[in-house]
């Protein structure tokens, strides 16, 4: 399951600790990926659309606050290379 949050004030980020968490970047690219445990993100750049196994795309873009749940196993397809802060098992 892939879990999208839109217009998230800084102040409910901040309470998360999004700024606080580590940033992944990629390229423009396709990849197929599995999650073990949950992930929490916060795009602040790109477009993404994450389809995940025998399931509908989703399209991401910056400004989206997304959980993927543990287990989920998806491909990826960044159209606009992607810079996100990510935390795994966090809860909002």
């Amino acid at each position: 399951m892939i879990t999208v949050e839109r217009g998230l004030s800084q102040e409910e980020l901040e309470e998360c600790g999004v700024f606080d968490w580590p940033i992944w970047e990629k390229e423009v690219s396709r990849f197929a990926w599995s999650y073990d445990e949950e992930e929490s993100c916060y795009l602040l750049a790109g477009e993404v659309t994450v389809t995940p196994r025998g399931g509908t795309p989703v399209q991401l873009a910056a400004g989206d606050y997304v959980t993927f749940a543990a287990g989920l196993s998806c491909s990826w397809d960044i159209r606009v290379p992607v810079r996100k802060h990510y935390a795994f098992n966090v809860s909002r």
